[in-house]
């Protein structure tokens, strides 16, 4: 995408949330359906996805781990950030790939060891990417892209989280 045509895509949308900044907020859904086993599908838009236990739970790792799912949408959402943002300022890219590692200990999620964490302890977000940027550009690029990627920050800043039950 040429940088005006994404422009002509995004000014209007700019421009209606600078005027009314309410309209800029918007909530997004899931839902996932309680399946056999230890299983829940989610549909993600384009498919229906099953998550069920890592191997490391004991699963048979056929079903989807949330955990692969979780470091998924930041690679992807990494991925669109840098581009829309290379886009923006103009730095050129003509391809690449990102690569993200997460680190669990699994004594927590299996209430082996109490001192264990439950979650992720390290994430690294890696870009490999075919281009003939300068170093400056790229460090602008990275910055910019770890500043607006959604999947990134919403980890790096986690929001207030709520669970509840139905009625």
């Amino acid at each position: 995408m040429e940088r005006e045509a994404l422009r002509a895509l995004q000014d209007p949308l700019k421009n209606q949330y600078k005027e009314a900044p309410e309209r800029a907020l918007v909530t997004l859904k899931a839902q996932g359906t309680l399946g056999e086993g230890v299983t829940c599908s989610v549909a993600t838009g384009r498919a229906i996805a099953e998550a069920g236990l890592h191997p490391a739970t004991g699963g048979d790792g056929t079903a989807l781990c949330s955990g692969d799912m979780l470091l998924e949408a930041l690679a992807a959402c990494a991925g669109v950030t840098l581009l829309a943002v290379a886009t923006s300022i103009e730095v050129p890219v003509r391809g690449g790939h990102v690569r993200v590692e997460g680190d669990l200990d699994f004594r927590g999620t299996l209430a082996v060891a109490k001192d264990a964490p439950v979650g992720f302890t390290a994430i690294r977000v890696e870009f490999d990417l075919d281009t003939d940027a300068t170093s400056d550009q790229l460090d602008t690029l990275l910055r910019l892209t770890e500043r607006y990627c959604v999947v990134l920050q919403t980890i790096t800043r986690p929001p207030e989280v709520s669970i509840s039950r139905a009625a």
